[in-house]
């Protein structure tokens, strides 16, 4: 790893540690953790840097990684796994996006000051969020504490300005109750330009967006809770450099219904009820906000993805140990069609893609002894998968040709058609812990199966160009992937520090591959896959007012069935920091980087050299941030910081080509300076 700076970061560090944080006794200090459950990650959403999209922050954290498509619509990836193979779930349900590229990834309509916690769980731990996830589980969490009687009012405002791309945002929470009920709003506004990376070359990535939440609240006690919220999200002329397309829209509307007991219900000791309906509207074309392409080229290509489903999880008490059972549902419609900029139909992209989810599971944590203890569990899950086959069959007529029609795409590439598809799917998982003595942490070992089924772009889509090789057309015989994962690790903790560090090893029957046929065709086909790989994390505190944390991440992602590597896997990655804390100022600086990525897929089984899914082999890259906060007092602070410090030019190995010509990837920005305000009341 050529990581320039992380060398002299260390070098400080240790320099700093034999002089500066040296004394003769240092007075003890406790490094709290709290007991989580393996390879789970809390994080904050309110000590970000402003205006950074919720995926471009998730990438700090060790073990996630993603791919950036421009300022917009990052996409993020867990131990090489990203898309459906990720449940993310926005404050309890999931939201799809619209655009089969995934100009819209479910994190894009997630504003990160509208949440209070984000939590990234690494792998398959457990078998409460939904059907598959083999990566791990992205939470996205509102919680308003419960008002007293003569409480009244809380709220809070936040504005930020970010240089680079001469952005700003706002944003306000207000809530008011008492302790039988409350009523919150959350509301943001904020628009970006163009960013410039380390070169001066200005990268198209501008968008606006804003968004207003609504949630009531019953709260007739300390243990009970019932919610309603409404939300919108609108994200209006959204630039990429690459794609082909930009977006002249993308909006969400979700509406929740929550219920929580902590109390004995009968025989179940808690109970969460969640029921959701989200609706995204989408838009891609390639003429409106961008020069048009030559005459008879200019496409547009609306869609709607729709989703409604909610689930039931309770917990009960028995000799045998703490039981959790649960059932859910998920049923996601996407519809997509591209058209000339006449409003001819050109291509049948998402033929009503229908896809429905239900699932029931049981987990039961046994308690071996007082410091040991197993926790298995089973999950069912029925699959049905359909396409409207009206449109599967349109008229040949409607677009002018019969080559692009659903029905004829499917057959020519796969000799398949788009029947009704039902799966019967069981997963399970067991995991042994240990508690080390005297409270020095805990050692786990695990094993898990988790059955992935293919979501509507790898089954259904159906996007034909007009011309040959220009064609993408899922799969509708497709299997469905099983994942079956081993994982071992530890967490420790000391006086003045705390660890944690998995190694896993996932071998993958029937891995859903993006490929490129003999034609050059891009299709989804079936092959067996290994990734292994595993994450470290160590945190350090030096004195009172001194700290440090260093992580690392290494997934290696093999294609099996055809002897090469699986595209956009993100190479060794790792980050370090120093952080000053002492009255009401905190400061640091932390060096995050990568190695370079030399396993790449170039050329895919199409035989054609440079036809493979990665854009290339990507070099290391290291960057320096510098952050900071000054407490004006309990009710306003101040944030200000700079990002790459050094200006370096550099690109994620997972990010997308860009189209404009400029790079092969769409490059990081380039130096940021930016400042955030806070008001609490």
């Amino acid at each position: 790893m050529n990581f320039r700076y992380t060398a002299v970061a260390a070098g400080v560090l240790s320099a700093l540690s034999q002089s500066v944080f040296a004394t003769d006794e240092l007075p003890p200090i406790e490094v709290t953790a709290d007991q989580l459950a393996p390879a789970m990650t809390p994080v904050d959403p309110h000590a970000v840097a402003p205006l950074r999209e919720s995926s471009d922050f998730l990438r700090d954290i060790t073990g996630v990684s993603g791919s950036r498509k421009g300022g917009h619509g990052t996409d993020p990836s867990i131990r090489g796994l990203t898309e459906t193979r990720l449940n993310i779930l926005l404050d309890g349900a999931y939201v799809h996006g619209g655009c089969p590229s995934r100009m819209d990834p479910p994190t894009s309509y997630a504003p990160l000051n509208t949440y209070e916690q984000v939590t990234v769980i690494h792998g398959m731990q457990t078998l409460e969020y939904g059907s598959g996830g083999p990566g791990g589980t992205i939470l996205f969490e509102r919680v308003t504490d419960r008002f007293t009687d003569d409480e009244g009012a809380r709220g809070s405002v936040e504005a930020g300005y970010r240089g680079n791309s001469d952005s700003w945002e706002i944003g306000a929470d207000v809530a008011a109750g008492n302790a039988g009920g409350f009523a919150r709003f959350i509301g943001t506004t904020g628009s970006a330009d163009n960013y410039e990376d380390g070169s001066g070359q200005e990268v198209r990535s501008s968008y606006d967006e804003r968004s207003g939440t609504v949630i009531l609240g019953y709260t007739p006690d300390d243990e009970q809770r019932l919610e309603v919220s409404f939300e919108r999200q609108e994200t209006e002329d959204i630039l990429f450099p690459g794609l082909g397309m930009d977006s002249p829209y993308a909006n969400n509307t979700t509406a929740r219904l929550k219920y929580v007991s902590d109390s004995q219900l009968g025989a179940f000791s808690d109970l969460k009820v969640e029921l959701y309906r989200s609706e995204v509207d989408h838009l891609m074309d390639n003429y409106t906000l961008r020069t048009p392409p030559a005459m008879g080229m200019s496409l547009t290509a609306p869609s709607t993805s729709d989703t409604t489903g909610g689930r039931v999880v309770a917990g009960m008490g028995s000799d045998a140990g703490q039981w959790k059972f649960g059932v859910d549902l998920q049923m996601n419609e996407r519809d997509a069609e591209r058209n000339t900029s006449m409003g001819v139909l050109q291509s049948v992209i998402w033929p009503g893609a229908d896809i429905q989810q239900m699932g029931v599971f049981a987990e039961l944590t046994h308690e071996l002894s007082k410091d040991n203890r197993v926790i298995g569990g089973l999950r069912y899950d029925h699959v049905k998968a359909s396409a409207d086959q009206n449109l599967v069959n349109t008229d040949p007529a409607a677009a002018g040709t019969s080559a692009d029609t659903p029905a004829n795409l499917y057959n020519s590439l796969y000799g398949a058609v788009a029947d009704d598809v039902t799966e019967n799917n069981i997963g399970g998982l067991l995991r042994f812990e240990h508690d080390l003595a005297n409270g020095a942490g805990t050692v786990y070992a695990g094993i898990s199966r988790t059955v992935r089924t293919a979501d509507a772009t790898e089954r259904f889509i159906a996007a034909w160009s007009g011309m040959a090789p220009m064609v993408r057309v899922g799969n509708p015989d497709i299997d469905p992937e099983k994942h079956h994962q081993v994982e071992v690790g530890t967490q420790l903790r000391g006086e003045r520090w705390n660890a944690s560090m998995s190694a896993y090893v996932n071998k993958v029957d029937d891995y859903i591959l993006r490929d490129r046929n003999a034609s050059r065709n891009q299709v989804y086909r079936n092959i067996d896959a290994t990734l292994i790989g595993g994450e470290a994390n160590y945190t350090r505190q030096w004195n009172a007012n001194w700290s440090s944390t260093f992580g690392l991440a290494y997934v290696h992602a093999d294609n099996d069935t055809d002897n090469r590597p699986i595209a956009q896997t993100p190479p060794l990655e790792g980050s370090i920091s120093l952080d000053y804390q002492a009255g009401n100022l905190d400061a640091g600086a932390r060096v995050r980087g990568a190695a370079r990525q030399a396993r790449v897929d170039l050329d895919s089984s199409s035989g054609v050299a440079g036809d493979g899914l990665d854009a290339q082999k990507t070099p290391s890259w290291a960057v320096l941030d510098l952050y900071g906060r000054y407490h004006v007092n309990d009710a306003v602070s101040i944030d200000v910081g700079m990002d790459n410090v050094f200006d370096r030019t550099y690109a994620q190995h997972m990010n997308l080509e860009d189209g404009d010509g400029n790079t092969v990837q769409v490059n990081e920005p380039g130096r940021t300076a930016w400042i955030k305000a806070s008001v609490l009341f």
